[in-house]
């Protein structure tokens, strides 16, 4: 079953559970919509690798708007974006910890072969086509500061 088919279903079991589904609901329904309009802006139908792109930025909407709120002391709006995110990052592919980010950093160090802060675009160019929906790219980012460092 691909993405696309799954959101469909998991929507249609979040309609069925009611009142306890309906902030499921919304983030699917949502989700379904921002791939809608992109298959619009492309007219064509997304491939699943783009499905996920679209799912990715949702998800990175939502936690830099956290960061927003966290400033304006709005913990309400923080708690039901953590829940938004909570129930979009089944959709991704499963996230690279930490550790893995950084052996994947050292490898592109070395293809590149990449000394200092300078270069860090092209590490970055590397780096993300293999990263892409896997991993956030602001942890990327850092980590590859603090390697280049």
């Amino acid at each position: 079953m691909n993405l696309k088919d799954r959101l469909v279903a998991d929507m249609k079991d979040a309609m069925k559970a009611k009142q306890e589904g309906k902030l499921r609901l919304s983030v699917i329904r949502m989700a379904r919509a921002s791939i809608k309009n992109a298959e619009i802006d492309k007219k064509r139908e997304l491939s699943e690798e783009e499905v996920i792109e679209v799912l990715a930025r949702e998800v990175k909407m939502r936690r830099d708007s956290i960061e927003e709120y966290v400033k304006a002391n709005r913990q309400d709006v923080v708690d039901q974006l953590n829940e938004e995110i909570r129930i979009l990052m089944p959709y991704l592919p499963e996230q690279l910890s930490e550790t893995e980010i950084r052996s994947l950093v050292q490898e592109a160090l070395q293809a590149t072969g990449a000394q200092g802060p300078r270069e860090m675009g092209k590490v970055m160019g590397y780096l993300m086509p293999k990263v892409k929906g896997k991993a956030d790219g602001k942890l990327v980012n850092q980590i590859v500061k603090e390697a280049l460092g």
